[in-house]
């Protein structure tokens, strides 16, 4: 299976990328225990936290069947950092075509930030694998579901930003593919057994919003 068809079928069980901001090494492996065991495969560890590749290659080597890879990734050389540490996910704030094409170069998975229809047409030309609605909080449901009337078919646009468990509901009424989920999941401070209570939540609410 390649990182495309990993990537896909982590997806298809349950969609929500974990945003691990502030995270430290010495907290990523308990940490992603408590993903793992609440069903979380996509892990993101935001380049400003504390040595976030040294938690990333910790991630990677402890939890070989999910994808861990970086948020916040601004330039082509973090994404070749993120590469060296064993990444697999791009992840950014922004719609940066070099940055895209350096992921795809790569063999990564990028998913940009957008938020409009221009960056959103770009992103997909560039080779985006999906794409990051931020900050979420000044979108709505309708701003998915426009965009996705014009998008190619089958594009997978995610959330950002203010999603809590109670409120995913209209957002996949509205076709957004899953979300980015920061601190309501996981802060500094926050133990892994906290992080899995919450990480349950998500879960949990996620699959009734999406049968409902």
């Amino acid at each position: 299976m390649n990182l495309l068809q990993q990537f896909q079928a982590l997806q298809a069980k349950l969609p929500l990328i974990a945003i691990l901001r502030g995270l430290t090494p010495s907290e990523a492996v308990p940490v992603g225990a408590a993903l793992q065991s609440a069903g979380f495969g996509l892990w993101e560890v935001p380049l400003n936290s504390p040595e976030p590749l040294e938690s990333i290659a910790a991630m990677r080597e402890a939890y070989p069947h999910v994808l861990v890879g970086a948020g916040t990734v601004l330039t082509p050389q973090q994404v070749r950092d993120v590469h060296a540490a064993d990444g697999q996910l791009i992840i950014s704030p922004n719609c940066n075509p070099a940055v895209i094409d350096e992921a795809v170069k790569l063999g990564l998975i990028s998913l940009p930030g957008v938020f409009t229809p221009t960056e959103a047409f770009m992103a997909l030309e560039h080779g985006a694998h999906g794409l990051k609605i931020f900050p979420a909080e000044l979108a709505s449901p309708a701003v998915v579901k426009a965009l996705l009337a014009v998008l190619p078919k089958g594009s997978n646009i995610y959330p950002v930003g203010g999603i809590a468990p109670d409120n995913m509901a209209p957002w996949l009424q509205a076709g957004a593919a899953g979300f980015g989920i920061g601190s309501a999941l996981f802060k500094p401070g926050k133990t892994a057994a906290q992080v899995r209570v919450d990480a349950l939540a998500f879960a949990e609410n996620f699959q009734v919003a999406k049968a409902g």
